[in-house]
C-alpha cells in the first residue's frame, strides 16, 4: 500500500530541502502522495508538482497557517486550495510580511539581552523563504550564540521566553473562511498539544478535519482522534511534519504517514461541497 504524507516543509518556509529534493527523497522511500505545507507559502507547489509528475509522486497543494485562540497558537493545515487563488495569495503575502516584522522585533529583543545578531544574519539562513523563528534559531546556532537549535526556543525565543513576540492575530474561523473560499479543506495540525475543550471549540467553528497521524501524537492519541473524527463526521489527515536539517527528523519521513483512502475521502468531501 502506498504511503501518503500530508505534512512536510521545504526551503520556502523552514525546511532544509528544496521542493524537488523533498519529492525525490519521498519517492525513494515509497511515498506516493505528498503535500508540501510550508508556512504561509504556496511557492513550492509548482516546482514540486511538475517534478512529481515526472517521477510518479502526486503533489497536493497545501499550506500551514498560524492562528490563535486567546493566548494559544493553533496551526491550521489547508489542502486542495487553488494554488494561484488571488485572494488566498493576498492573505499569505500579508502573513509573510508580518513574519518579517515579527522577526525584526525578536532580533531587537535578543539584542537587548546581549546577543550580537542582526536581521541580515537571519536572512542569510532564510534566503527567499517565509521568515520564522526556526531561521532565527539557526542563525543563533551558526554564530555559536547557543549550543543547540532547541536551546533557542527553550530559553530565548519560545513562548513566554525573554525575546518572544506574538504573531499577528488571526482567528481559526477567519482561516477556515480563507481556506474554504480558495476551494480547500481545513485541518487542525498536531492536536496533541491542545486541550480537548479547544479541540471541540474548533470543531464547532467549522473545521473540516483533524491531523490524526503526527510524530507528536501517541498511539493512544491517534486512536482518540480517529474516534473524534468518526463521531463528528470529520476528515482525517496525517504526516511526518518533516523539516530536515537541524531538526534531525529524517526518521519521521516515511514512518509517519496515512493512506490513499484518506485523500479519496477529502476529494469526495470537496465534490459534495461543490454540488
Amino acid at each position: 500500500m502506498g504511503k501518503v504524507d500530508l505534512h512536510t516543509h521545504t526551503t520556502h518556509s523552514d525546511g532544509a530541502l528544496t521542493p524537488k529534493e523533498l519529492i525525490k527523497k519521498a519517492k525513494d522511500i515509497g511515498i506516493e502522495v505528498i503535500s508540501i505545507t510550508d508556512h504561509d507559502n504556496l511557492a513550492g507547489f509548482s516546482e514540486a508538482s511538475e517534478y512529481g509528475k515526472e517521477i510518479g509522486v502526486e503533489v497536493i497543494p497545501g499550506v500551514e497557517i498560524s492562528t490563535d485562540v486567546e493566548d494559544k497558537e493553533v496551526h491550521i493545515l489547508a489542502y486542495f486550495v487553488e494554488p494561484f487563488n488571488e485572494e488566498l495569495e493576498r492573505y499569505l503575502l500579508f502573513f509573510r510580511e508580518e513574519r518579517m516584522k515579527r522577526a525584526i522585533r525578536i532580533i531587537a529583543n535578543l539584542n537587548s539581552i546581549g546577543f550580537d545578531i542582526s536581521i541580515d544574519d537571519v536572512l542569510k539562513i532564510a534566503k527567499n523563504s517565509a521568515v520564522g523563528r526556526p531561521h532565527i534559531a539557526q542563525a543563533m546556532l551558526a554564530k555559536e550564540l547557543i549550543t543547540s537549535y532547541y536551546e533557542a526556543f527553550n530559553k530565548f525565543i519560545g513562548n513566554g521566553c525573554p525575546a518572544y513576540e506574538k504573531k499577528v492575530h488571526l482567528s481559526p474561523q477567519s482561516a477556515f473562511k480563507i481556506i474554504n473560499d480558495a476551494g480547500g479543506l481545513s485541518f487542525i495540525a498536531h492536536p496533541g498539544y491542545m486541550q480537548e475543550s479547544l479541540l471541540k471549540e474548533l470543531i464547532t467553528a467549522g473545521v473540516d478535519g483533524i491531523e490524526v497521524v503526527h510524530p507528536s501524537n501517541s498511539p493512544q492519541q491517534v486512536k482518540f482522534y480517529r474516534g473524534i473524527v468518526n463521531e463528528y463526521f470529520l476528515l482525517e489527515s496525517g504526516g511526518s511534519d518533516f523539516h530536515g536539517g537541524k531538526r534531525e527528523d529524517d526518521y519521521n519521513l516515511g514512518n509517519y504517514y496515512t493512506s490513499i483512502s484518506v485523500v479519496e475521502a477529502m476529494r469526495q468531501r470537496l465534490l459534495k461541497n461543490s454540488a
